[in-house]
């Protein structure tokens, strides 16, 4: 077991773990952050997404040792100051989520989309979406959100 400083959602956090702990799990045993949620345990359905240096990752599959030299961001972070984001916003508007388990994961990627791509086609959505995997199937309604967001101006 060794300690570990991270930067999540701009608050650094010490936790003692082992070094391949996955992320995930330090978020939620350790640090009580539950937003971000256990899916598949293979990095193949995307529930676990997070962002390390803004680049979305699945924390299910990234050991807390790796981590520490990043910002994390979670779902609980993707707000800022109880403001949420445009994205956020027209998830809500356009009332993306059902069951809702694999939202938190999809936001994250979305996100991550908007950011490094500001007004993606419906084959880019597709494509950087194709990760997260929705078992209620509401892709048509989070492409629709990530139109909307991006005619908004993105994330912010």
């Amino acid at each position: 077991m060794k300690s570990y400083t991270l930067l999540i959602n701009g608050q650094k956090h010490s936790v003692i773990a082992s070094d391949d702990t996955p992320l995930l799990w330090i978020l939620r045993d350790h640090l009580g952050m539950v937003g971000t949620k256990y899916g598949c345990g293979k990095g193949i359905c995307g529930a676990c997404t997070v962002h390390l240096n803004g680049v979305a990752i699945r924390s299910c599959q990234l050991p807390v040792s790796a981590a520490t030299s990043g910002e994390i961001t979670t779902i609980e972070g993707l707000a800022k100051n109880g403001k949420l984001t445009s994205l956020q916003k027209q998830w809500i508007k356009l009332d993306v989520p059902q069951c809702g388990y694999c939202q938190s994961g999809q936001l994250m990627s979305a996100s991550a989309l908007l950011a490094r791509t500001p007004k993606p086609s419906d084959g880019e959505i597709d494509s950087v979406m194709s990760g997260n995997l929705c078992r209620c199937a509401t892709y048509t309604r989070i492409r629709q959100a990530i139109h909307a967001a991006a005619e908004e101006g993105g994330v912010a």
